[in-house]
This record gives C-alpha cells, sequence and structure tokens, in this order.
C-alpha cells in the first residue's frame, strides 16, 4: 500500500517537472518573461482586473449613478478639504455630490466587461472571415476582403461614430459599432497568417485524405494563426478603452449617471476644469491611461517574443 502511495507521489511530482519543463522550454513563454515591460503590463492589467471585481462585489450601481446632494456634504469638494476639513471621499465628489473614488472603481469594470466583449465578437468574426478568404480565395476572397477594405478606409472613431447614429446611443449599441469597426483588422491579419498555412505540404496531404474543409479549417489553419491574433487581440483592447471612452465622452456610450470613465471626464471637463474642480476629470483619465498603457505594453511584448527578429533591431 506504501509503496502504490509513493509510485503516485512520484508520478505526480515527474508529470509536475514535466509540466514545468514545457513551460520553460517554451521559446515564447521564455521571451515574453524576459521582458520587462511585458510584465509590467500584465501586472497592471491584473491589479486593474482585481480592482474591477472587487467594486462590482463591493459597491452598488444604481447607487452610484444617484443623486446624493442630500447626503453627502460638500458639491464638487475634493476629497481633502471637504466639510470639516476633510471628505470621506478620497478623490472628492462631482457636481452631483457623488463619490469619485467609488465611481472611479467602478468604471473600471465597466471598461473590462464591454472591452472583453467587443474584442471577443470582433476576433470571432475577423478570424472566420479571414480564414474562409483564404481558403476559399478568387470570388470569396474579393468579396470579403474588398469589404474589409471599405471598412478600413474610414477612421476607427469616425466610422464608430457613423454607426452609433444609425444603431443609437447605448454601451450596447456601441459593442455592436466598435465590433464593426475591428472586425476588418483581425481578418487582414488571419488571412495573411492563413495563406502561409495554406502553403504548406501537410495541408495539401490531409486534404488528400479526405479530410473536410471544415476539419482543414478547425484543425490545421486556425490553430496556426492564434500567435498574431493573440497579439492583436491585447493591442486592440487598449484601442476598445479608448474608443468607448471617447463615444461615451461625446454622449454616444454611456447612460447620464453611469459611473463611465468617458462620461466622467465629459462631466469633468463641463462642470470642473471651467470651474477649477480638476480632480473630477483626473483620476478617471489616470485610471483610464494606467489601463491602457498596460494593454499596450503587454502588446508589444507579446508582439517581440513572438518575432525575436524586431526586438533585436529594436536593441
Amino acid at each position: 500500500m506504501s509503496t502504490n502511495t509513493d509510485q503516485s507521489t512520484d508520478d505526480g511530482a515527474l508529470a509536475d517537472r514535466s509540466l514545468l519543463d514545457r513551460l520553460r522550454s517554451s521559446q515564447f513563454l521564455s521571451n515574453l518573461l524576459s521582458n520587462r515591460l511585458a510584465i509590467i503590463g500584465l501586472t497592471i492589467i491584473l491589479g486593474m482586473l482585481a480592482v474591477a471585481i472587487i467594486a462590482r462585489v463591493s459597491y452598488d450601481l444604481s447607487a452610484l449613478r444617484a443623486s446624493n446632494l442630500g447626503t453627502v456634504g460638500d458639491r464638487l469638494a475634493p476629497g481633502w478639504a471637504g466639510s470639516g476639513g476633510a471628505t470621506q471621499q478620497l478623490f472628492g465628489t462631482d457636481a452631483a455630490g457623488r463619490d469619485i473614488f467609488k465611481r472611479t472603481l467602478y468604471g473600471a469594470w465597466i471598461a473590462i466587461k464591454y472591452g472583453t466583449v467587443t474584442v471577443a465578437a470582433s476576433t470571432f468574426l475577423g478570424v472566420a472571415l479571414g480564414i474562409i478568404a483564404a481558403y476559399y480565395s478568387d470570388l470569396t476572397d474579393n468579396v470579403i476582403m474588398r469589404t474589409m477594405d471599405v471598412l478600413l478606409a474610414f477612421p476607427s472613431l469616425l466610422l464608430a461614430l457613423a454607426l452609433v447614429a444609425i444603431f443609437g446611443a447605448g454601451l450596447w449599441k456601441v459593442v455592436i459599432a466598435l465590433t464593426l469597426v475591428y472586425t476588418p483588422r483581425f481578418a487582414r491579419v488571419v488571412r495573411g497568417a492563413a495563406l502561409k498555412v495554406l502553403e504548406d505540404e501537410y495541408i495539401e496531404a490531409t486534404e488528400a485524405l479526405g479530410a473536410t474543409d471544415a476539419r482543414v479549417l478547425a484543425r490545421h489553419v486556425f490553430p496556426n494563426t492564434l500567435a498574431p491574433v493573440t497579439v492583436q487581440s491585447t493591442l486592440n483592447y487598449g484601442l476598445a478603452i479608448i474608443d468607448f471612452a471617447a463615444l461615451s465622452f461625446l454622449g454616444f456610450g454611456a447612460a447620464p449617471g453611469m459611473p463611465s470613465w468617458g462620461l466622467m471626464l465629459s462631466n469633468g471637463v463641463t462642470n470642473g476644469l471651467l470651474t477649477g474642480k480638476w480632480w473630477m476629470s483626473l483620476f478617471p483619465g489616470l485610471f483610464l491611461a494606467i489601463l491602457v498603457l498596460g494593454f499596450n505594453l503587454l502588446g508589444d511584448g507579446m508582439r517581440d517574443a513572438l518575432d525575436p527578429r524586431m526586438r533585436e533591431a529594436v536593441d
């Protein structure tokens, strides 16, 4: 009995060491972990994700949206010099007496939530269209890619504004608009990667053995396009968060009172900067910049890890 237990323990230890060895031997992981800026970016993202989850669990959205002029001390009060020498709000209060600290933290949840949905949807559509265009070529390729070219011809924010004007205002309408805006980027990246994969001889061998189109695309083409798609998704994540903030700033995204960073920046410009209450815009803008910086650093690090030649060129 003891021998069997010892044997199973040894097998588990060997399995653990084997997993660690595989992780250590991964060139991509090794390059990524050696990139300090990528590690900083990942740390920022994980930290902001923790903040977002804590805010989502701790704070009630309806309470954050409600005006608190009757219960909170000073309107437009700084966090360090409110009524009685100090307020209970670390970042102060806005024009409606709401706690900027709690609203800023909850804004991280909104940014990550809708950013994730946008990037996931645009990645799925872009990957599907890019692989189909590369595999079937000819008319299918021309129709798909010329449509993508038309969408790429417009600046992303301008196209998003036009689509939101058609669909109507609201966060989920913005998700649909930005999904359509980002899809062509993924389609182009995936099409280029898929064309290289389709040139390999094992694809022809797989087709000769009678594999269906769906099997070839799902089992052989798609897995070999994951590297550029992952990098593109990470970089687009930061861009999606910025565009969400921009559209909310312009009044097309979050509804009034929603603790969205873009809407808080808009309220800060309207009610804060013009009256010297600069903290209304500082804190949501700072959190927005930090989160986007994290995604950009991680995306750049992943790109360098996948293509060491770029890192050598920079060095």
